[in-house]
């Protein structure tokens, strides 16, 4: 592990000690936590703009309304 030197304001030091006799566990380990959280946060933003970008005009051009209900007409025929 990487050691780190850190300065936080008064009120926000004063959380993490909170936060952390809380949990039960050092203010170190409440540090590390929301790192991991925030990353994981950022990588599934990214996981979902790489999606939007990747389905971006499928189906463009037609109106909405009318692709769904011949997508249901389909079905009504398959099953009969």
């Amino acid at each position: 592990m990487v050691r780190t030197v850190v300065a936080f304001g008064e009120e926000d030091k004063k959380w993490l000690d909170e936060r952390a006799s809380r949990d039960g566990v050092p203010m170190t380990e409440v540090v590390r936590r929301a790192v991991r959280r925030l990353r994981s946060e950022e990588r599934a933003a990214e996981a979902f703009a790489e999606l939007l970008e990747s389905t971006s005009g499928i189906g463009s051009g037609e109106d909405g309304l009318v692709v769904q209900k011949r997508l249901r007409n389909e079905w009504n025929r398959r099953s009969a």
